[in-house]
């Protein structure tokens, strides 16, 4: 369950970076701290980013191939719930606690990285139950 849940983190981050990130622009690693103009700042802490979940990603892969191959649903399960973790802990740590960014800066910044922690916590949560069912 733990490279499951590894996977999921690099999978969660991933995600986020393409799609907020990438496809919305709605913020960049580092626009929190620095100006947003400054676009070689911004694109070298996004691809910082990638390349932490990259190696989540691969350290999920290696933890997987060396153990007996995980039920689908312990491991689908095991990656919501990764991709439940990394929203906490990135919504927690850079958004609130750091300030690196939010989910989308403006009038309803708040609620954005709220609904962002509310989705990390009930992937987590359908990830458990999931893997759990699975298991029992």
């Amino acid at each position: 369950m733990i490279a499951a849940l590894v996977l999921g983190v690099g999978i969660g981050g991933f995600l986020d970076g393409i799609v907020a990130h990438q496809l919305l622009g709605w913020h960049h690693m580092l626009s929190g701290w620095y100006p947003r103009e400054d676009m070689r700042l911004m694109m070298v802490g996004d691809g910082l980013f990638h390349l932490l979940c990259l190696v989540f990603v691969l350290v999920g892969v290696a933890l997987l191939n060396r153990r007996a191959p995980l039920p689908d649903r312990v491991l689908l399960g095991g990656i919501l719930a990764g991709w439940g973790v990394f929203n906490l802990v990135e919504g927690v740590v850079d958004h609130q606690i750091l300030g690196i960014h939010h989910v989308r800066p403006g009038p309803d910044q708040l609620a954005y990285d709220l609904a962002f922690l509310a989705s990390g916590a009930v992937l987590l949560v359908i990830g458990s139950l999931f893997a759990r069912r699975a298991r029992g």
